[in-house]
């Protein structure tokens, strides 16, 4: 089934890194698997820039690793309808420009629209998952295309090759501590290494005070400008780029804020990572780690239940300890309990969370990846 020559991916920054890191993994998958021609449109480039250092935010226009990156303003100028690609995906409901609908209702042969919808677990989502959408005055339909994690959405982002990189990054140890050696870090023997990237309301210190008073060693690696008050507040200073900062059973250094494929990487390395929203948490998944996960806060705590939702399925089949250790200190990590106390019962079931890991992966790994399956569908629609 032929798919979409050309695609339109319209992005509003939001959470400064969450919807960019989706929206440019899957322009570049796009682009480079697939052969589509990418245009992604960005309102945001100086935060874009953070995971992409090649991006100039002042330019209008600039072609970026296979893509074409437009800078989305209320001045910029439109393509004429007929050089509208086949497709426009408006990424987590950011509301296209009300002159571009009109663009894609004069195109000769109306794009297929979609939403791409943000990643839940909760069980409404495979019933709404394709749902079309008119327009109320255009003749234009959108579509709703929801990632997800059981059949009958449209999976996870997941490019060819990344599990095998991953594996080969795991069976190598030299590739390893060469890799942590670029960024600065020699984590000592028998130390748990560990990735966090938080919001700013994680319980921070009460964790810190958790690994200094550990038996055992870690070494916890924090991207640069990543819960930086907490961390002076709780140490009385950052450490600077390269210094180690010990208290007690806890070492904590600073690592550069990374492209996407050295975090993956990063992630790779680590025996636990706490990630945050949606991109760093898929990530996480394909890392094959035990992870814990800090939800994008909602109003009213409805992000509870999406949290609620995906333990769920996550915790489906795992040994009870190790999933009520997972369950409490996810919890914990989003303001519901102690981190501090859960951490000992966490630390003891990283085996079992680690082989856990294993199962879910392939789990996922059904479901095909979001890109594949996001051109079968836009391909589907196009022929109705």
């Amino acid at each position: 089934m032929a798919g979409p020559r050309s695609l339109e991916l319209f992005c509003r920054v939001v959470d400064n890194f969450g919807d960019i890191g989706v929206c440019w993994r899957l322009a570049r998958q796009l682009a480079g698997e697939h052969r589509v021609a990418v245009r992604l449109w960005v309102d945001d480039l100086a935060s874009f820039r953070r995971i992409c250092a090649e991006v100039d935010p002042a330019a209008e226009e600039q072609w970026r690793q296979g893509v074409v990156v437009r800078r989305w303003h209320e001045a910029m100028a439109l393509p004429a309808p007929a050089d509208i690609g086949d497709a426009v995906v408006e990424a987590f409901g950011c509301m296209l420009p009300p002159a571009f609908e009109q663009a894609m209702a004069q195109r000769p042969a109306p794009p297929v629209w979609i939403n791409l919808e943000y990643l839940s677990a909760e069980d409404w989502v495979t019933g709404c998952h394709g749902l079309p959408s008119p327009h109320p005055r255009l003749p234009l339909t959108k579509y709703f295309f929801f990632p997800g994690f059981e059949a009958g959405t449209g999976g996870l982002l997941r490019e060819a090759g990344l599990e095998a990189r991953r594996d080969a990054l795991a069976a190598d140890a030299t590739q390893r501590t060469d890799f942590l050696a670029s960024l600065g870090v020699r984590p000592p023997p028998g130390a748990l290494l560990v990735s966090l990237f938080c919001y700013p309301q994680a319980p921070l210190p009460a964790l810190l005070d958790a690994l200094r008073d550990d038996a055992q060693p870690s070494l916890l690696l924090v991207p640069q400008g990543v819960a930086s008050a907490q961390l002076a507040a709780w140490a009385g200073r950052l450490p600077a780029p390269g210094e180690v900062l010990r208290a007690g059973s806890l070492s904590l250094q600073q690592v550069p804020f990374l492209d996407q494929p050295d975090y993956d990487r990063l992630l790779w390395c680590c025996d636990l990572n706490f990630v945050r929203g949606e991109d760093s948490m898929v990530r996480a998944q394909w890392a094959q780690r035990p992870l814990v996960w800090q939800i994008y806060p909602q109003q009213e705590d409805a992000h509870r239940v999406k949290l609620d939702a995906f333990l769920a399925l996550y915790c489906a089949g795992m040994a009870p300890e190790a999933a009520q250790a997972c369950r409490n200190a996810w919890h914990a990590w989003n303001g519901d309990g102690d981190i501090g106390a859960g951490w000992p019962a966490l630390r003891a079931s990283l085996p079992a969370l680690q082989a856990h890991m294993a199962g879910w992966c392939g789990r996922l790994r059904g479901l095909g990846d979001l890109a594949g399956n996001l051109l079968d569908f836009i391909a589907r629609r196009a022929l109705s």
